[in-house]
């Protein structure tokens, strides 16, 4: 018998730490009933790998379970029906491929110069006093890049962010019906700024990644119009709200341990071990989930067919059956692998830039503000299923 645990996401003390709430459920057994979702959830780091690698688990909700598209959510669920977090093989298979194509790891290293410069010239413009390192820092330089990236104009910043809090405001815990219009008017803004975009490369092409997704093809197939534009608004939204997340929970967790001049931890150990660390100890999504498509049995549990799984990420990234002492923050721990960037068929696509940024951009804080502070202490947003930061004030000396 499956316990039942109720923990409302959006209480207050939760969302500040939920770390207590996992633990207590931990000790439930592998897999416990969430109440306030109704849904059954595993902490277990074993479990969030089976079902993240197990092809008889996926993100494509089964036929059986689909339910009709209300007419002012179409232009939101236009944008997820082509999107690759939510298929699953052959399509899947065909699309990842695609974008892989383009979105190499040769491309992605060669922006580290960049990126460089881009977090020099942020806090070249930061405050001499306290200010808010999420504005400043953490938020612009993801959407900066992604922009460079997919070749829209840097100007475009500003309105990409815009569009991509409204949407991945879906995804939340206790979303508002103010925020679903906002997130399906973001959509529809954001798809036609694309398609217009897609057309312009068609006909003058450049050396950006839509242009590459234009030209990527395998055995005669080729990404549609609309798969390219939920493609660039996926590495968007996915790219740029983890990234800001992650960093800024790094910051503050760093800030929390010692800071970052000698001898705290991010001066004593290679840049990649910290970005690991920060990334399991306090990562920037909590729950991913995977329906059943056939009878699973698991740990003891047998998953009916349709029947969905919780996948708790930071809970299983604090695994004791896979690190000890997994509640403390240690950049110098062997590294395992984590559950925050995914696993199988759907790891994230972006974890090689996502990884990139934020090792050169502590790497940047550590040079340019090695005497980094907190004037006070930073509060968690009610943005679950992601856990991140409402905003992060730093005094630089």
């Amino acid at each position: 018998m499956i316990p039942t645990l109720s923990q409302s996401p959006t209480d207050p003390a939760f969302v500040q730490n939920p770390y207590p709430f996992y633990e207590r459920a931990r000790a439930a057994g592998p897999f416990f009933r969430w109440a306030e979702y109704d849904l059954i959830c595993t902490t277990s780091n074993a479990a969030v790998t089976a079902a993240f690698r197990d092809r008889r688990f996926g993100r494509e909700i089964p036929a059986a379970l689909r339910q009709p598209i209300p007419d002012a959510l179409a232009p939101f669920y236009a944008v997820e029906a082509h999107s690759m977090l939510e298929l699953e093989p052959p399509r899947h298979t065909r699309m990842r491929s695609l974008v892989l194509r383009a979105f190499t790891s040769r491309r992605i290293n060669a922006l580290a110069p960049e990126i460089a410069a881009l977090c020099d010239s942020l806090l070249d413009a930061a405050p001499d006093g306290p200010f808010d390192l999420l504005k400043t820092y953490a938020q612009p330089l993801p959407v900066i890049i992604i922009a460079r990236l997919l070749g829209v104009p840097e100007t475009m910043a500003d309105q990409l962010l815009r569009w991509s809090n409204a949407m991945v405001a879906m995804y939340m815990a206790g979303r508002s019906p103010e925020q679903e219009q906002a997130a399906a008017a973001a959509a529809q803004a954001f798809s036609g700024f694309l398609r217009g975009y897609i057309d312009q490369r068609r006909a003058k092409p450049a050396d950006d990644l839509i242009t590459h997704l234009i030209a990527a093809e395998e055995e005669g197939a080729r990404l549609s119009t609309d798969e390219m534009i939920s493609t660039c608004i996926l590495l968007l939204n996915a790219g740029h709200e983890a990234t800001v997340h992650s960093l800024g929970n790094g910051v503050k967790t760093l800030l929390e341990h010692g800071g970052l001049s000698p001898p705290a931890p991010l001066s004593e150990v290679p840049l990649p071990s910290v970005v690991e660390e920060i990334l399991r100890f306090d990562p920037p999504l909590h729950m991913f989930t995977r329906y059943a498509y056939d009878e699973v049995d698991m740990m003891g549990h047998r998953f009916a067919p349709n029947q969905q799984i919780g996948l708790l990420l930071a809970a299983a990234n604090r695994d004791p059956a896979l690190h000890e002492a997994p509640g403390q923050f240690q950049p110098s721990r062997f590294a395992k692998p984590h559950q925050s960037f995914g696993a199988g068929l759907h790891f994230c696509v972006g974890a090689p830039l996502a990884r990139l940024e934020m090792q050169i951009a502590l790497d940047r804080l550590r040079t340019r503000l090695p005497r980094l502070r907190l004037p006070e202490a930073p509060r968690y947003a009610n943005i679950y299923h992601f856990h991140g930061l409402e905003r992060l004030m730093v005094t630089p000396t």
